[in-house]
């Protein structure tokens, strides 16, 4: 059985709350924002912003990070994924994970942030990201190909396909903690004509859990949503794959859809 590092409770208790989602709106809306902009768009006192971020913060629905002085704040899919995969899925048909894309669909932000908490070590989460094989098992069928040196290549291949998926670069490595490289997507004309972007896989261990946040920016003010709507299905799947040693069953070829 999956465990939810969160809380189940607490991200339902966090999402009956009209202000709060009306936080997640705002984030979905525009992604990154600071506590006074977003104090800004509400006729509550800056102790109440504060107070219901928090919240939405300790349920794993946003995460923060720091830029200078500011505390900005993104929407974290990931508990929403999760939701939808333990008690929606499996009573649905296929397509409607489609539909289950809720708050990843996000426009003119240059940062995406997710993060998830899964129980098990930094090395072994080191090696499910880092080994070709198995990869494929919670990246439904892509490969990830690299022999994982500062300089070398990260090819993406999908299985019963020749072409490159995606391509990019090791810039920084440092396992079993740190991992940026950059990427471009490949599978279409619309998404290629987009360039590189950069993702950054950062491990923490906390008690006898991982933390994982997975930030991927250097995107274009706009860019087109197939580069990154896919990271809560494949953190999910990542998640899923450690803990139970399962496969998640919702199709691959939505995460580019």
């Amino acid at each position: 059985m999956v465990t939810y590092s969160w809380g189940m409770d607490a991200v339902f208790k966090a999402l009956a709350d009209p202000t709060r989602r009306e936080l997640l709106d705002e984030l979905f809306r525009q992604d990154g924002q600071s506590l006074g902009a977003l104090e800004a768009r509400f006729d509550i006192t800056r102790f109440g912003v504060m107070k219901h971020l928090k919240q939405l913060e300790d349920s794993g629905l946003i995460t923060t990070k720091r830029q200078g002085r500011e505390k900005l704040h993104f929407l974290n899919p990931v508990p929403i994924r999760l939701v939808y995969d333990r008690w929606v899925s499996k009573y649905s048909e296929p397509w409607v994970a489609g539909l289950s894309d809720l708050k990843t669909r996000l426009e003119n932000t240059m940062e995406k942030v997710y993060e998830i908490y899964i129980k098990t070590t930094p090395e072994r989460l080191w090696d499910a990201i880092t080994d070709h094989d198995i990869r494929a098992k919670f990246q439904f069928g892509t490969h990830v190909t690299s022999d994982w040196k500062v300089g070398s290549h990260v090819e993406i291949t999908t299985t019963g396909s020749p072409d490159l998926f995606g391509d990019g670069e090791i810039l920084e490595i440092d396992p079993p903690t740190r991992l940026v490289h950059t990427m471009i997507a490949l599978w279409g004309d619309d998404v290629r004509e987009e360039g590189f972007s950069r993702v950054t896989w950062e491990i923490e261990q906390v008690a006898d859990s991982c933390r994982l946040t997975v930030t991927h920016d250097q995107l274009r003010d706009g860019a087109n949503d197939q580069l990154y709507s896919g990271w809560p299905m494949i953190l999910s799947g990542l998640k899923t794959w450690l803990e139970t040693g399962e496969i998640l069953t919702t199709p691959g070829s939505l995460l580019y859809t």
